[in-house]
């Protein structure tokens, strides 16, 4: 069934094809998805982009990019990734290709995990997933070892010990749906879980009730991740979760533009508008979410895909890039506005 929805309202995500495409475009032949051609490899961004494949049907490129998962995993579980977002702009318009800093990231190495429950949502190919449950055990089991006695995750394996030892709130935030996931597929499996529930409960006490812990270096509040990803994690009661979107809105909005990637910079970001709409559903705002969603369509080049970002100053694409990843979170997000897949709502409710 690879590229054909099962769905009789396939036709609401059809104009996003050129997005999916796009991911097509830069995967290469051994599964792995970077971010654009030649451009940084991480673990996180790789799984959006499969996920997004799934939403389109494409399942056996979705199986090749978890497979390169499973077959490029560390002896301890981990993966190597690059931060892209480190990288120096080449000129005015474009990202280096150089050599990205790579990092054991603990949020990048968790989410694969909810990866593969989306495929299993989609698919129902329990036997493909059951082959993926080591990869999947050995990557939560790393994450693991990075969390701390007060609930709280180490943004790397680098940083323990170190001056630049944190807990990143986005990060952790969404280390929290992963082993919700984890905890989910294990029961899917009948594998035992105890460890990982104890760490999930440990880290949402952290997250509700211990802000200190968090963002110590104080450099997160300007980003729009650390505002809405606590809301997209699911783990706030509806009341605060709400508060919240509604405290931070006038920061991170740009009206009829989208949402800000950092607060003191002119600078919309389409995934970030994405993950914003879904944060929007989690708490049952349909009404923003779909004009965010309207507004987000504009920013489309002459083929279709996305690009990375708008300027509203200068009024330009900056950069101009179309990452894979973008691609991907428009897709998801679409797929959680009009529920054309199974999958739909892994993002957007609990799974326990």
């Amino acid at each position: 069934m690879d590229g054909v929805f099962e769905t009789d309202t396939a036709s609401k995500l059809n104009s996003l094809r050129p997005a999916a495409d796009r991911i097509l475009q830069i995967q290469t032949a051994d599964g792995a998805i970077p971010w654009f051609e030649d451009g940084a490899w991480d673990p996180w961004n790789h799984t959006e982009s499969a996920m997004a494949l799934c939403v389109f049907g494409e399942f056996e490129a979705a199986a090749k990019a978890f497979d390169h998962l499973a077959r490029t995993q560390r002896g301890d579980g981990a993966w190597i990734g690059e931060y892209g977002n480190a990288l120096p702009m080449v000129d005015r318009d474009y990202i280096s290709r150089e050599k990205a800093p790579s990092f054991l990231d603990s949020n990048f190495c968790a989410y694969p995990t909810l990866g593969v429950v989306h495929y299993l949502k989609v698919t129902r190919d329990i036997e493909r997933v059951r082959a993926w449950w080591p990869t999947v055990k050995r990557a939560l089991d790393f994450v693991l070892t990075l969390q701390r006695e007060d609930g709280s995750f180490s943004w790397s394996q680098e940083a323990v010990g170190t001056d630049d030892d944190d807990a990143l709130l986005a990060g952790n935030a969404s280390i929290a749906k992963s082993f919700e996931c984890g905890i989910y597929l294990a029961r899917a499996l009948d594998q035992p879980s105890d460890v990982w529930q104890a760490a999930r409960r440990a880290l949402s006490e952290a997250l509700r009730n211990k802000p200190d812990v968090f963002d110590r270096g104080g450099k997160g509040a300007r980003f729009a991740m650390d505002w809405y990803y606590p809301v997209l994690a699911g783990y706030m009661p509806l009341d605060h979760a709400q508060s919240r979107m509604d405290a931070g809105w006038q920061t991170f909005v740009i009206p009829e533009r989208g949402c800000r990637c950092v607060s003191d910079e002119p600078w919309v970001t389409i995934a970030e508008t994405a993950e914003l709409i879904l944060a929007l559903l989690c708490i049952g705002d349909r009404t923003r979410a779909k004009n965010l969603f309207e507004q987000i369509e504009a920013y489309r080049d002459h083929d279709g895909a996305f690009w990375m970002g708008w300027q509203s100053e200068e009024k330009i694409y900056w950069p101009r890039e179309r990452p894979s990843w973008t691609q991907a979170a428009v897709i998801l997000a679409a797929d959680a506005l009009h529920g054309e897949t199974a999958g739909s709502q892994v993002l957007t409710t609990s799974l326990l």
